[in-house]
């Protein structure tokens, strides 16, 4: 293992000597400089992971050391040795970046603890980034995949506002990629630290919705055994993203429109505000457009939500990536399941081309691996791909269903594949669970 890296700078060549035989003895490797020009010139030349140097001395001092350290190894902590007289300046050096600092006298042992300290932090702060690089490759744009020029178009466009905190509205049918898209979004961001905070409208019943939202007070209603804070300030410093958003009701539509102008909330049962600062993202598979005319939606509202529109196509509109997506889910089931799986045969091929996948990319997903967990080969074949449940060819018949027929029979078998869940039937239909229910009066 490569020993730390010590770049030790003074004026007093017995100190330099000293402190080198010392931290030599600690096991760290040592560079030296008798004065700041000299430390400035190792900087540009040598990678070292510590600077400790004196404040003080003639022609460049300690400050100057400190601004190359940051301009030519900003991963490189660096600690200050300063008399007493000098203290001020060194808690200035502090607010510039410096780590640490030693006022002389000081003992060896001390000076090996400020160093193993600052390497400990300069260790967290590299793990950090690691893991931070590591969520930004599942979360960010990298799971953004396609070549076509519809979503080229749309990743183009996601990228260029990701810096803003202007409320982004994403528009597609169920299954298109909408959370991926506002995932992206929040960790292409500056508040990527903060957190990212996703809500269903349509899954929370109204009734809960507003508690779940805005938090409440112990004792506001039957049940609040506790205070409880809402969504609403759980995203405070990240993201918001509201999902189904045209499936608000208009009572919370308009409690929802109050805290994107006064980012205020104020929780069930409470007479005061909590101030709430987040990035709003929003989503919904329906033409919230039409519902405004409809009087459905409220058109202020739609406006505060729709500063930046975002369209996802459909898959059927880029089915050149289908190949792509494919490959990617393939591959990602294969490692999964420990399996070697190399590609798909080329019927498999031609039919995932040719499917009018009405679920989107979660159909192409799911379909995918279903057939990695069935294929027997290396290759996956046509029929690993295909379910039970895709209907048969059509008989040759004289007589030709309707529409409203063709409709039921899309329904039931939406409803056989995600197994009764009505939730998940209209998520893939591109409909509300309540128009959905309606139909399945029919059935």
């Amino acid at each position: 293992m490569t020993p730390p890296r010590i770049l030790v700078v003074d004026n007093d060549r017995q100190m330099v000597a000293l402190l080198r035989r010392h931290l030599e003895r600690e096991g760290f490797a040592v560079l030296e400089a008798a004065g700041g020009q000299a430390a400035v010139e190792v900087l540009q030349q040598e990678d070292v992971d510590i600077v400790l140097t004196d404040l003080v001395m003639d022609e460049v001092g300690g400050l100057e050391v400190l601004a190359a350290a940051q301009r030519e190894r900003p991963g490189a902590r660096v600690l200050l040795m300063t008399a007493f007289a000098s203290l001020e300046t060194a808690i200035e050096a502090l607010r510039h970046g410096a780590y640490d600092y030693l006022t002389k006298p000081f003992k060896l042992a001390e000076a090996t603890l400020a160093i193993r300290r600052a390497l400990d932090d300069r260790r967290l702060r590299q793990e950090n980034e690691r893991l931070r690089a590591a969520v930004e490759r599942q979360y960010g744009f990298e799971r953004l995949l396609g070549e076509t020029p519809a979503m080229q178009a749309v990743l183009e466009k996601v990228r260029a506002v990701a810096e803003s905190d202007a409320p982004v509205l994403l528009l597609g049918e169920s299954g298109t990629g909408k959370e991926l898209v506002a995932q992206a979004l929040h960790w292409g961001s500056a508040r990527r630290a903060g957190p990212f905070v996703p809500v269903s409208c349509a899954a929370v019943p109204e009734s809960l919705l507003e508690s779940e939202l805005f938090g409440h007070e112990k004792g506001a209603f039957t049940g609040a055994d506790r205070k409880r804070a809402g969504l609403f300030a759980a995203a405070h410093g990240g993201t918001l993203f509201l999902d189904e958003i045209g499936d608000l009701q208009p009572g919370i539509q308009v409690k929802l429109l109050r805290v994107l102008q006064d980012r205020a909330v104020r929780p069930v049962g409470s007479t005061g505000e909590v101030r709430v600062d987040f990035r709003l993202v929003s989503a919904t598979n329906r033409d919230l457009a039409s519902l405004v005319r409809e009087g459905k939606f409220r058109e202020d509202l739609y406006y505060r939500l729709a500063v930046i529109p975002v369209r996802l196509p459909a898959l059927r509109e880029r089915a050149a990536d289908i190949p792509l997506l494919a490959s990617h889910f393939l591959e990602r089931a294969a490692r999964r399941l420990g399996k070697r799986l190399t590609g798909f045969t080329p019927e498999a091929a031609a039919w995932m081309l040719g499917h009018p996948w009405p679920g989107n990319v979660r159909e192409l997903e799911n379909a995918v691996e279903r057939a990695a967990v069935l294929a027997r080969g290396t290759d996956v074949m046509l029929a690993d791909l295909r379910s039970d449940m895709d209907p048969a060819p059509p008989a040759p018949s004289a007589l030709r269903p309707s529409l409203e027929d063709l409709e039921l029979q899309y329904i039931r078998r939406v409803l056989e594949e995600v197994r009764g869940d009505k939730r998940a039937a209209a998520k893939v239909l591109g409909v509300s669970v309540r128009t959905l229910q309606r139909k399945v009066k029919d059935l």
